[in-house]
């Protein structure tokens, strides 16, 4: 290849017509050539310093070539200044840039297109200042009139817009002003091209800084908003599109700009909520979600209701070419496609959470009008609450009573606004539920599919109240959600299994005496279900035996349950990620069994601890392990065996005491994936709390492990593992006691500033640490109570904040076990002591209780002339009141 020179730079016929009859082969689906090798030759030449400069000469020159060959070699030239443009020399860089420029008015509309891209790329790279000639350029192309130069420059100014907005918004050494201020003009004016393409970039290119809002855009706000309204009627759909998603760009992020033409807004997106366009359409949608929650007035937005209402209802029946209507005839037996199957992901455990997110109606995670709608009519019900219904009800009625075949989607869209107010309305709905529910129940045997998945959802949205009212219609609805996870359409098995587990979790154990049913039923499905819904059995066991716990445990139900499960468990291999499912079943099953799962627990706690070391092998050498790594297996499994500990107590112990669990959970707690540590730290304190003999020869390496999670600057990122570690300490705490004091301290220091800090901090990190610190001073009272007055009001206001359970006595048996050794440690602070103390609902343990009666009755003695009466005087009456029953 030729020398690299100044600008210069010239090609040589031969390289150049082998790169083309290279890039000819790649790209042509008839040639016959290994397209790997070709691939390999391009990358070889990419090792010569000037293969670049051929590209773009290729781009930019190669006039005799078809327009393909050309894209091609800008395409290929892309991806290798991404990869490599930092380290060309200054001269390649300069010739590629000083060929880009002349093509951003090629004739060919493809070329500028690549050639607005790889500028893109250059300016990433290599900064705005590193190129000068670029913005006169692109000045120069916009200003021309000539509609090549005007697309081209718009072209690459809007991708730079999109990928890099900040670059045009910082000061250029040698420009006396900001670039975004030399373009917003030219791209406001280019909102009344008569050229569609030149208002849809210029528009989109302006919204890209609605988040960055820099000045040039804030003082010119008037300039841009009637721009936008110019633009609304717009011809072309992607103009149209874009002052939707502007206006709702404006009104999430800066809303005072909105407020003087509300009406206005309002008024045109109702009218654009109905366009013909359903992306257009789906846009304007975004709006009302995005209103109710910018905190402007609602009262605005009221008067528009019986209007709105009505599109919204339109707008949420199935569309003729909506994806879903294919997927709905799916027959059940028939086997998943591995496209059907999307990745699905574990939680880690955390210690002292309880929240669960609410999982959507539909399968098909594709965002629609339809799914848009449904969400702004929500919305719209937990503002407005019962005020929608008087213009809702008729039209839902209206649809519901159409009853021919055609009318089918009108009658499934009713079913569905029904689910979405259901939380919203259940006010003004609820003296009628029982009747909506009887409509709905029939619904659940129909014959179109989708209305049955549909009456499924929305049924379980009411599932909390279809428990609390008659048995007969829990048992009616029960049955009916039953039938259907036996259903044959896939869709509907989907629909009725999310529906069921989400009942189940509000019946809980009122689903006990109906236990025997539902098994069969759910081990029906687990026996006929292809792969993806599978997943969702799985889910609804794990749930049923969460609800139900240890009655699940009697053997009419395990010889239904448990057969099926276990030759699952020994058909799925240990590198199949359909083990993750079932190991998370698994986890339910053991611990809603308790000590009933024993005669099951050692292949199933075997097959974990293999798994953890084939995975922990498989990190620094698949080849020997056999396996491709992948931390959800090692998350799932010591899950499982944190599920398996919980549930068999003291059973564990066994099977324990002859593995090596002990060094394989010392390793996860020191892994780098942030969720193995927590499962890892999670694990651990469950082992504390049954087995701690068997976790001792490396005690102080856990300690030492658990505590480094306390004290990172990374504190916030890692939240989770920080809370389970510190769980983890304190039930080492109370089971080593004396012998953990050699790293109190080094423990203390780590919690203190969490309990300062709280504030930024999870609540359930800040109670676990206040809980831990308790059990420290219980265990070690004459290491910590020295140090007590640094952190006795924070300790205390988090100890107040705590509900009552054992935790909460282990950490007050450490308040009083700290002011018998040092009374005047925490005398500074003993309005907040008493706050602490006043927070209990009652006491249990009498011990306890005498415990605490003796610190408050102490220092009543200690404090003289007045001082203890003082103190009470600064409490809240229900405070006092509180302590009366202490005698105080």
């Amino acid at each position: 290849m030729a020398a690299a020179g100044s600008v210069s730079w010239q090609p040589q016929e031969e390289g150049l017509k082998e790169i083309c009859g290279l890039l000819e082969q790649q790209i042509s689906p008839y040639s016959s050539a290994d397209k790997s090798q070709i691939w390999q030759k391009l990358q070889h030449y990419s090792q010569f310093p000037d293969f670049n400069n051929y590209l773009v000469f290729i781009l930019a020159r190669a006039e005799g070539k078809s327009g393909e060959i050309r894209q091609a070699a800008g395409l290929l030239l892309k991806n290798n200044l991404r990869a490599a443009y930092k380290l060309m020399s200054p001269a390649h860089q300069q010739y590629i840039k000083s060929e880009l420029l002349p093509c951003l008015g090629a004739a060919d509309k493809h070329i500028r297109s690549t050639v607005g891209t790889i500028v893109t790329v250059v300016v990433q790279l290599g900064g705005i200042f590193g190129w000068p000639e670029l913005l006169q350029a692109l000045v120069n192309c916009l200003d021309s009139g000539d509609l090549n130069h005007m697309e081209g420059a718009m072209d690459a100014l809007s991708k730079i817009c999109e990928d890099i907005p900040q670059v045009l918004d910082s000061d250029v050494p040698g420009l006396a002003e900001r670039p975004i201020n030399i373009f917003l003009p030219r791209l406001f004016q280019f909102f009344q091209s008569p050229h569609a393409t030149l208002r849809k970039l210029a528009l989109g290119s302006v919204n890209e800084y609605i988040m960055l809002m820099p000045s040039a855009l804030y003082t010119s706000m008037d300039k841009y908003l009637k721009g936008l309204f110019v633009l609304a009627n717009d011809p072309a759909v992607e103009v149209r599109k874009l002052v939707c998603g502007a206006f709702v760009q404006l009104i999430e992020l800066h809303p005072s700009f909105l407020e003087p033409h509300l009406k206005n807004v309002i008024e045109y997106i109702l009218q654009v909520n109905e366009d013909t366009d359903d992306e257009v359409a789906l846009e304007a949608c975004e709006f009302w979600s995005a209103y109710c929650d910018a905190q402007l007035p609602y009262e605005n937005l009221r008067e528009y209701l019986p209007r709105l209402i009505p599109i919204l209802l339109s707008n949420m029946v199935y569309a003729d070419d909506d994806e879903s209507l294919v997927d709905a005839e799916e027959d059940g037996s028939l086997p998943d496609r591995d496209q059907d199957l999307k990745p699905r992901f574990h939680t880690s455990r955390l210690h002292g959470s309880d929240d669960a997110e609410d999982d959507d109606d539909d399968s098909c995670n594709i965002w629609n009008l339809r799914k848009c709608s449904a969400a702004a009519l929500d919305v719209l019900a937990n503002v407005f609450g019962d005020e929608i219904l008087p213009t809702l009800m008729p039209i839902i009625q209206a649809k519901l009573s159409a009853s021919s075949d055609e009318a089918w989607k009108d009658r499934e869209a009713a079913v569905l606004a029904l689910g979405a107010i259901a939380e919203g309305c259940i006010n003004g709905l609820y003296p009628h539920l029982s009747e909506i529910v009887a409509f709905l129940i029939p619904l659940l045997d129909d014959k179109f599919a989708l209305i049955r998945s549909i009456s499924c959802w929305t049924l379980s949205r009411f599932s909390k109240y279809i428990v609390q009212d008659s048995a007969e219609q829990f048992d009616a609805v029960l049955m009916g959600l039953l039938r259907r996870i036996l259903d044959t359409n896939k869709r509907v098995q989907e629909a009725a299994c999310s529906a069921f587990a989400t009942l189940e979790e509000e019946a809980a154990e009122e689903l006990a005496p109906r236990l025997e049913v539902i098994l069969q039923h759910l081990m029906c499905a687990f026996g006929k279900y292809q792969k993806r819904n599978l997943r969702i059995v799985y889910d609804a066991i794990g749930t049923l035996a969460d609800a139900v716990g240890e009655k699940l445990n009697k053997p009419v139900y395990l010889e239904i349950l448990m057969p099926p499960l276990i030759a699952k468990w020994e058909q799925v291999s240990s590198s199949d990620k359909d083990l993750f499912p079932l190991l998370e079943c698994f986890t339910s099953v053991a611990q809603a069994l308790g000590p009933g799962f024993f005669q099951f627990a050692q292949p199933v706690f075997q097959r974990c601890i293999n798994i953890i070391q084939t995975q922990q092998l498989a990190k620094v050498d698949p080849a020997s392990a056999g396996a491709q790594y992948d931390k959800e297996f090692l998350v799932c499994s010591l899950d499982l065996l944190s599920g398996l500990t919980e549930g068999l107590h003291s059973g564990i112990e066994s099977l324990v005491a002859q593995s090596n669990l002990r060094d394989l959970l010392l390793q996860c707690c020191m892994d780098d994936a942030s969720d193995v540590r927590q499962s890892a730290f999670a694990l651990l304190g469950d082992l504390a709390k049954v087995f701690p003999v068997h976790l001792h020869p490396r005690l102080f390496e856990f300690l030492d492990v658990a505590a480094k999670q306390l004290n990172t600057p990374k504190l916030k990122e890692t939240i989770a593992v920080a809370n389970n570690a510190c769980w983890a300490i304190g039930e080492l705490a109370i089971k080593v006691r004396q012998e953990i004091s050699p790293v109190v301290m080094t423990v203390i220091s780590c919690l203190v500033p969490i309990l300062q800090h709280g504030e930024g901090l999870n609540k359930s990190l800040v109670e676990n640490s206040a809980i831990t610190l308790g059990r420290l001073a219980w265990v070690c009272p004459d290491v910590v109570s020295p140090h007590m007055e640094h952190f006795m009001q924070s300790w205390c206001i988090a100890l107040s904040m705590i509900r009552d359970d054992i935790e909460k006595e282990d950490a007050f048996r450490g308040l009083c076990a700290m002011v018998r050794t040092n009374p005047s440690g925490g005398l500074s602070s003993l309005v907040f002591v008493c706050k602490a103390i006043a927070s209990w609902h009652e006491i249990r343990g009498e011990e306890l209780h005498g415990e605490v009666c003796g610190v408050l009755h102490g220092y009543k003695q200690m404090l003289r002339n007045g001082e203890w009466e003082q103190c009470m005087s600064a409490l809240e009456p229900p405070v006092k009141d509180k302590l009366s029953k202490y005698q105080v």
